[in-house]
């Protein structure tokens, strides 16, 4: 679990939702944006699950920390989903070999071809 903090307030959220807002933030305010977006929370003092709406991007700041927590973490991970939906979510790409090239699935590489062809 990640403790949140914005504009001097904290909330609780799963690591997978933390990260990807943290993500999304950062992303969108490199386009020089802010964007609304709403994140499932977990107040402390009884267990229950509510919802935070906060501003990302340009100028709001987003501080993800872990924090102690005992028993079972509620299942956030389809907002996480959502947040990683957002068009603007950094995507990574697929991981290359060491030459930088990378196979095409279901193909491999035929040098006397100088080319992929499929198996």
């Amino acid at each position: 679990m990640r403790c949140i903090t914005y504009a001097g307030e904290t909330v609780i959220t799963t690591d997978d939702v933390a990260e990807a807002l943290v993500e999304l933030t950062a992303a969108i305010a490199t386009l020089g944006a802010a964007e609304a977006v709403s994140i499932p929370i977990v107040f402390r003092e009884n267990d229950e699950i509510g919802e935070a709406e906060l501003v990302i991007g340009v100028g709001n700041d987003v501080l993800s920390v872990p924090v102690e927590w005992e028993g079972a973490e509620p299942d956030f991970s389809r907002a996480a989903h959502e947040l990683k939906s957002h068009d603007a979510y950094p995507h990574r790409a697929v991981e290359s070999d060491a030459d930088g090239v990378t196979e095409p699935e279901g193909a491999r590489y035929d040098p006397d071809l100088e080319g992929f062809t499929h198996a």
